[in-house]
């Protein structure tokens, strides 16, 4: 089954949300699922915690998610957020596998 590799962001400077959000919609997600060779990303804000920002991106399987970590392409992308964002936007990383789906 497919498993997602998860970014939990929490904008910790309110004054930098919108452009927080900007730079994700056209820079960062685009980039990130290149470099990830995801089979898709897809992005949002919590309706519960609207400082929360969550990303999502989508693999085959748990080991291409596991691949992530550790890799290049995770550390570049590392390297240009805290370069624009340290202090200003936490983040958390997870990955999930997909153990059962159902449709109606």
């Amino acid at each position: 089954m497919t498993a997602c590799f998860i970014v939990r962001a929490q904008v910790v400077d309110a004054s930098v949300k919108e452009a927080f959000d900007t730079w994700y919609q056209d820079e960062h997600l685009p980039d990130a699922l290149q470099a990830f060779n995801a089979q898709r990303a897809w992005r949002g804000w919590s309706e519960v915690e609207p400082d929360v920002h969550y990303a999502f991106y989508e693999f085959d399987d748990v080991a291409g998610a596991r691949a992530i970590q550790g890799s290049a392409a995770l550390k570049g992308l590392v390297a240009e957020f805290d370069r624009l964002w340290d202090g200003k936007v936490t983040r958390r990383r997870d990955i999930v596998e997909s153990i059962q789906a159902i449709e109606a």
